[in-house]
C-alpha cells in the first residue's frame, strides 16, 4: 500500500458550528485562500499524514486512540483526496498552486494591501474614522487633525507594534503620535517580522505597498543598495512579503500619517534560527545587510526614520507552553520585558540581542530580529530612547501577547 503524501504546516483553529466542535484549517502562508473545516476523527486523521505511513497504518492508528473502532480505509482515503484537492498536502496539486500564486505576485509592481476588508476597513473614510480613534485623549480630543504636526527632525527610531489594530490601537497611537509630533521624515525604513521565515536572514523587495489610504512608493534607490549587500539571492524568498502583516499595517499608519508624500524601505527579518549552528553561519550575513542599511539610514542628505513592526512575548498554551495565564505570569512576563527593552531605550543592539537569548528566548519574542535590526541601524547616531507606552493582549486560543511603543531621538 503506498505511503501517504504529508500535510502542510497549516493553522489548526477550534470552531462551533450548530453546537458542534469542528477543527478549521487554514493556510498560514496563503497561497490557499480557503478554509477547510473537519470533524475531529477526519483531523485526526490528518494528523496522522508525516509522509511516512500509508492508509492501514492510519488505520491502526486510529483505532490505538478510539477504542479500538477502525474506520474504513476508504474513509481515510476520502479524507486525504479532500485535503489534497483542497492544497493542503505535498503533492504536485499544491505544487502546481503555489506556481500560480507565486508567478502572479512576482508579476505585480505593487503589494496588495491583503487584509484590507478583514483585519480594518477597506473603505478609505472608514479605515480613517477607525484610526482616528488611536488618537483620541481621555477627554475625547486629539483626534490626528488636532495634533499639530513636527516641524523638526524626526525621531530616528521607533518600536511599534505589529498586533491586529482590534487589540494594538492604543499602542499604536501612542507610537504614530509621538513620530507624528516630532517630524516628518523624507524615507522610513521599516523592519517586519518574517513570521513564517525564509531561507534568507532578510527579505527585501521593491514593490510598492498598496493601502486603501493610497500606495506608498518603495524608494528604488536604497533597495538598490541593500541588494548589493546581500550575500543571498535578494529576491528568492519575496514571496514573504505577500501574506505578511507586519509590515502592512506600518504602511496603513504611514499612509494615514502622510498620505503617499514617504517612500519606505520594506525589509523582512528571518533570524535569529532556531538552529545553533545555522545561527552562527548567518551570523556574518547579518552583520554585513545591516552595515548597509546603517550607511543607507544615516545619509546626510536626508532624514530616515527607522521603525521596527515588533509585538513582544508570546506566552501561552497558544504558543506550546504547558501553562496557564496567570496575574503572576502577565507580571512576570512584564518585569521580563521592561529588563530586556532598557536595552532597547539605550541604543544597545547586542546586550538586547543577548537579554532574551539568554533563556533561548522563552518567551517567543517574535520581535527580536527586527528591534535588533533597527538598533544595528541606528548604531553610531547614540539617540535617546523613551518607553512611550506598553500594554498586552489576549490571544483568543489560549496565552497573551505584550508589545509596546518606543521612540529614539
Amino acid at each position: 500500500m503506498a505511503v501517504l503524501p504529508p500535510i502542510r504546516r497549516v493553522e489548526p483553529l477550534p470552531v462551533t458550528v450548530k453546537g458542534e466542535d469542528y477543527i478549521c484549517l487554514a493556510d498560514p502562508l496563503g497561497y490557499v485562500e480557503d478554509q477547510m473545516v473537519l470533524s475531529p476523527p477526519a483531523f485526526f486523521i490528518a494528523c496522522c499524514l508525516d509522509g511516512a505511513h500509508d492508509a492501514a497504518a492510519v488505520q491502526e492508528e486510529f483505532a490505538r486512540t478510539f477504542g479500538g473502532f477502525k474506520p474504513p480505509l476508504e474513509e481515510i482515503l476520502n479524507v486525504v483526496n479532500s485535503l489534497d484537492e483542497a492544497g493542503f498536502l505535498c503533492t504536485e496539486t499544491f505544487t502546481r498552486i503555489k506556481a500560480r500564486v507565486e508567478a502572479t505576485f512576482g508579476a505585480a509592481p505593487t503589494r496588495s494591501a491583503m487584509l484590507a476588508g478583514q483585519a480594518y476597513p477597506d473603505a478609505p473614510e472608514q479605515l480613517r474614522e477607525r484610526l482616528d480613534g488611536f488618537f483620541v485623549d481621555e477627554d475625547g480630543t486629539g483626534a490626528l487633525q488636532r495634533i499639530t504636526p513636527g516641524g523638526d527632525r524626526p525621531l530616528r527610531g521607533l518600536v511599534a507594534p505589529h498586533i491586529d489594530f482590534e487589540r494594538g490601537g492604543n499602542i499604536y497611537g501612542a507610537a504614530y503620535r509621538r513620530l507624528y509630533a516630532s517630524g516628518k521624515p523624507d524615507v522610513v525604513m521599516l523592519f517586519g517580522v518574517a513570521h513564517f521565515g525564509a531561507e534568507t536572514p532578510f527579505v527585501i523587495t521593491r514593490k510598492d505597498f498598496e493601502t486603501p489610504l493610497g500606495t506608498l512608493r518603495t524608494d528604488q534607490d536604497a533597495v538598490s543598495r541593500l541588494e548589493a549587500a546581500c550575500s543571498w539571492p535578494p529576491y528568492d524568498a519575496e514571496i514573504a512579503h505577500r501574506m505578511e502583516h507586519s509590515l502592512e499595517f506600518q504602511a496603513v499608519m504611514l499612509a494615514y500619517l502622510y498620505g503617499t508624500d514617504v517612500p519606505i524601505i520594506p525589509i523582512l527579518c528571518a533570524f535569529p534560527t532556531d538552529d545553533p549552528e545555522t545561527r552562527a553561519e548567518e551570523k556574518e550575513m547579518v552583520a554585513d545587510f545591516l552595515r548597509a542599511c546603517n550607511a543607507v539610514a544615516n545619509d546626510p542628505e536626508r532624514n530616515c526614520t527607522v521603525i521596527a513592526a515588533a509585538d513582544l512575548a508570546h506566552v501561552g498554551r497558544r504558543f506550546g507552553d504547558d501553562l496557564d495565564v496567570s496575574e503572576e505570569l502577565i507580571a512576570l512576563v512584564r518585569q521580563r520585558d521592561m529588563d530586556d527593552l532598557q536595552h532597547v531605550t539605550a541604543c544597545a543592539p547586542d546586550k538586547f540581542f543577548d537579554a532574551i537569548m539568554a533563556d533561548d528566548n522563552a518567551r517567543h519574542v517574535c520581535g527580536l530580529g527586527c528591534i535588533y535590526s533597527m538598533l544595528k541601524t541606528l548604531e553610531g547616531t547614540t539617540p535617546s530612547g523613551e518607553m512611550v507606552d506598553y500594554d498586552y493582549a489576549p490571544d483568543p486560543a489560549g496565552g497573551f501577547v505584550s508589545f509596546t511603543a518606543i521612540a529614539l531621538e
